[in-house]
């Protein structure tokens, strides 16, 4: 029962996080943010989150949606799809 009820909240915080997303009308920093986070665009699964966060940790902050063209599986397609909800903050690395 104990584990039943840790699974359900968690799914229920991930759903949370989902409606929070979808309706605040923000775009999404994607310097920031997580795996679930990515997941909410248009044509990004896990492997693709994941791939944009490996990228992001070794490369650095993306500057502009032309940035994600160098992550592996991410093509202009999912990046004009997404377009209105990318945003590219905390660029500065010192």
């Amino acid at each position: 029962m104990k584990t039943y009820l840790r699974r359900w909240s968690a799914q229920l915080v991930f759903l949370s996080s989902l409606l929070i997303i979808s309706f605040s009308g923000h775009a999404l920093d994607v310097n920031t943010a997580t795996a679930e986070e990515l997941q909410t665009l248009k044509g990004i699964g896990e492997k693709r989150a994941e791939a944009i966060i490996a990228y992001r940790n070794s490369n650095g902050p993306f500057k502009s949606s032309e940035d994600l063209l160098a992550v592996p599986g991410i093509g202009s397609s999912i990046i004009t799809a997404n377009s209105e909800e990318l945003e590219f903050g905390q660029q500065d690395q010192n």
